[in-house]
């Protein structure tokens, strides 16, 4: 039985109100006030000129590839160290993913790494910013703008992670955000693009909502998606976004608490943080040296789950996922850090909810590990 959850929301603020509130007024699917006002709001923070919700965060992905339209047999730059619908949605539109490998000192798309593995097929390029950690943008785009490519953020696990100072959702044309229930701020299922080209604006909004043209109801001039994001939905957002200071001082002092507890433990590393860069204080995320930590990243996390504690280990590198891995050996794709970091590393419980106690609990499993059995 799982005691401590690697996520949980928090629903503490005024979400059921506006929920009721969404429900009593009937205006419960994709239209109604709430959707403005988280979409007005999200665009502040983010500092863009706006913001589109949309029904989660790969339909936000496939959206933006659709909007700057990509055909089969173009190719899109990603990292292989993602969550899979990164690569799915160029799939989505009949593009070929290849993998790029990330920089250590990031977990991020290494921008070192792009040049070579550019082609004449190539029209653009996805940095995902890490567990909450913003890729090296300035660096990205510099190369993209040097080739002629588009560049669209996958913010899905970074919401008001900043870069330079920069928000998250700014640093590209268009930025992609997730609104699962394991982020930051969630209403369950649901993300956002934000972008400040009015012409993308329209493009996107126009095949968010089947196709239908906004000048002149009913009239479809081209095949759309049913991609949009419910009043309900909005509701809950906007309730989360309302308290959004409180929500990431608490995960940022959860952060500090595991890193002062670990912090002394040989073999566990801890995720690094460019100096130009504020993290979003999303999963809380280490490394486990089996050589100095005495036993495998994989016999950690069994020991944790038969004390009742969940864990996730990293992603698995796309390139070795069997929709991808053909191709990746096509392409000879080597990506030694990608590899790395997957099989060392994995996230820890973080959610607002958790207590201190708790957190000393996980922390005295973690240095108390090699001396204990799994069954």
């Amino acid at each position: 039985m799982i005691k401590l959850p690697v996520a949980a929301p928090d629903l503490s603020g005024k979400e059921e109100e506006y929920a009721v509130d969404a429900i009593r007024s009937t205006w419960i699917s994709s239209t109604g006030p709430y959707v403005q006002q988280f979409e007005d709001l999200f665009a502040r923070l983010c500092g863009t000129k706006t913001a589109i919700g949309v029904c989660n965060g790969t339909v936000a992905l496939h959206l933006a590839l659709l909007a700057l339209d990509i055909r089969p047999g173009d190719e899109v730059l990603v990292p292989s160290l993602t969550y899979v619908a990164t690569a799915n949605a160029v799939r989505y539109v009949g593009a070929e993913p290849v993998f790029v490998d990330v920089d250590p000192n990031t977990w991020c798309i290494d921008p070192t790494m792009i040049e070579q593995r550019l082609t004449q097929r190539t029209k653009g390029i996805i940095p995902v910013h890490l567990y909450g950690h913003p890729a090296d943008m300035d660096a990205i785009n510099h190369i993209a703008g040097v080739h002629g490519l588009w560049v669209v953020e996958d913010a899905a696990e970074a919401h008001l992670a900043k870069y330079k100072g920069r928000s998250t959702g700014k640093l590209a044309p268009i930025g992609t955000f997730s609104f699962y229930g394991n982020k930051i701020f969630t209403c369950g299922e649901g993300g956002a693009l934000t972008l400040d080209d009015p012409h993308l604006e329209l493009r996107i909004r126009t095949l968010r909502g089947q196709g239908m043209d906004p000048q002149r109801r009913y009239f479809f001039p081209v095949t759309g998606y049913n991609f949009r994001l419910t009043n309900l939905c909005c509701a809950l957002l906007c309730a989360q976004l309302e308290r959004r200071d409180a929500i990431i001082q608490v995960r940022r002092q959860i952060f500090a608490t595991y890193k002062e507890m670990l912090a002394d433990i040989s073999g566990i590393g801890f995720q690094p943080t460019a100096t130009w860069a504020e993290p979003s204080p999303w999963l809380f995320s280490v490394t486990v040296e089996e050589k100095q930590y005495g036993i495998s990243r994989d016999k950690l996390m069994a020991i944790l789950a038969e004390h009742g504690v969940e864990t996730r280990p990293f992603f698995i590198p796309l390139h070795r996922l069997p929709p991808f891995r053909q191709k990746s050996r096509e392409r000879n794709e080597t990506l030694p850090q990608t590899d790395a970091l997957s099989s060392k590393g994995l996230n820890l419980p973080t959610y607002n909810n958790i207590a201190t106690d708790d957190l000393s609990y996980i922390c005295d499993i973690i240095k108390k590990a090699k001396r204990l059995s799994v069954k």
